[in-house]
């Protein structure tokens, strides 16, 4: 069996960047944290997640992201799947951050899109149903 166990981020700011998870996700926590040096900076590292899954957060991230309507390569977006989308927009439109861009219409699955305070793309999908031809269905 294989399954994704964390993302590793760079951002800018970690405690700008936990204001949107911890709307987003608020059964997770600070698992630990830590400082390290990186190919000579020093920076300091978090880990928010569950006892299953997280994601790491590093400071010291320089530049933008990438251009998320253009085509360079990159990172497009990573998803989330929840048993309540229209809880996890009230929670973050309640910490400042509004949808980017709604999701395709499905009879299967609701979805939206956010992008976190370093211009990641992160989509949130509700499937509506539990037979998978029908939420893998294209749309």
């Amino acid at each position: 069996m294989i399954y994704l166990e964390h993302l590793n981020l760079v951002v800018k700011d970690i405690p700008t960047t936990l204001t949107f998870y911890k709307a987003a996700f608020p059964h997770w926590s600070v698992r630990s944290k830590g400082k390290q040096v990186w190919y000579g900076k020093p920076r300091e590292w978090l880990h928010f997640g569950d006892d299953y899954q997280y994601i790491t957060f590093n400071d010291g991230g320089e530049n933008q992201n990438r251009n998320l309507t253009g085509h360079q390569i990159g990172l497009s977006h990573f998803a989330f799947v929840t048993s309540n989308i229209e809880q996890i927009i009230k929670r973050l439109a309640e910490v400042g951050f509004a949808v980017s861009k709604e999701g395709a219409i499905d009879q299967f699955r609701k979805n939206v899109y956010f992008v976190d305070p370093d211009g990641f793309e992160i989509e949130f999908v509700q499937y509506l149903s539990d037979n998978p031809k029908e939420r893998n269905l294209d749309s």
